[in-house]
């Protein structure tokens, strides 16, 4: 008789055991319905045409960075002591080019007492991050090498420096100047009104006839943020 009631003991348990399982079940398959498949596109990874906004680092040809929107990255560079530029997350439409040569983001520059300046990002740097992140998800990280490296390098004369206060005879190789572009260099030169930029240019070599400075940057660190489908 004891025998008995344990087994109808143990069934009774089995029986609680199943029930609250399919309790569970079916509370997990009413909140999956109610999120109809956007779970699922969630952790689909980015697709071209996706909205995306990611943090972004980006190096010099010494490996040094001097601009990102990341602020653990800034805190840590300015503890070591060194300047560099800060801006806001970049969103972008993913694998698709910026139609203008020259893509303007608003920087924090600490130089000269610190203050805001619109930095000039390339075209073809722009379309290597938006190319990127394709295949990316959310928190993922990448180094994105730039097509710029080596590429924009020009001589820059006293004559050319005459106006920015820059003394030709202090610079050295690996120095850093903080210079204007413009996508019409033209009009800059002989209108002070004319759209113009910032970029950071490292000098590669001083001379008797000036100096040659390299606009381009060889990597960006690259870390999305979130991202939507279209």
């Amino acid at each position: 008789m004891g025998e008995k009631k344990k087994k109808e003991a143990t069934v009774k348990t089995w029986k609680k055991v199943l029930f609250v399982a399919a309790a569970l079940l079916f509370i997990v398959i009413m909140v999956v319905s109610s999120m109809g498949m956007n779970w699922i596109s969630g952790l689909a990874p980015i697709r071209p045409g996706d909205a995306v906004m990611v943090d972004y680092t980006l190096y010099d040809s010494t490996g040094r960075p001097f601009l990102t929107t990341d602020q653990n990255v800034y805190k840590e560079q300015v503890a070591k002591g060194a300047s560099l530029l800060f801006a806001k997350q970049l969103t972008l439409t993913a694998n698709q080019s910026y139609r203008q040569a020259l893509y303007p983001i608003l920087v924090y520059s600490p130089m000269n007492g610190g203050s805001y300046q619109e930095f000039a990002l390339y075209n073809p740097e722009y379309a290597a991050i938006s190319n990127a992140v394709v295949g990316m998800k959310t928190n993922e990280k990448k180094k994105v090498i730039l097509p710029t490296s080596g590429t924009m390098t020009t001589l820059l004369s006293p004559e050319d420096l005459a106006n920015t206060q820059i003394d030709v005879k202090s610079l050295e190789v690996g120095d850093s100047l903080l210079l204007g572009v413009s996508e019409n260099p033209e009009a800059s030169a002989g209108n002070t009104s004319a759209v113009s930029y910032v970029r950071l240019a490292q000098v590669v070599r001083v001379s008797d006839a000036g100096i040659i400075v390299d606009f381009g940057y060889p990597s960006a660190d690259v870390t999305v943020v979130q991202f939507s489908h279209k």
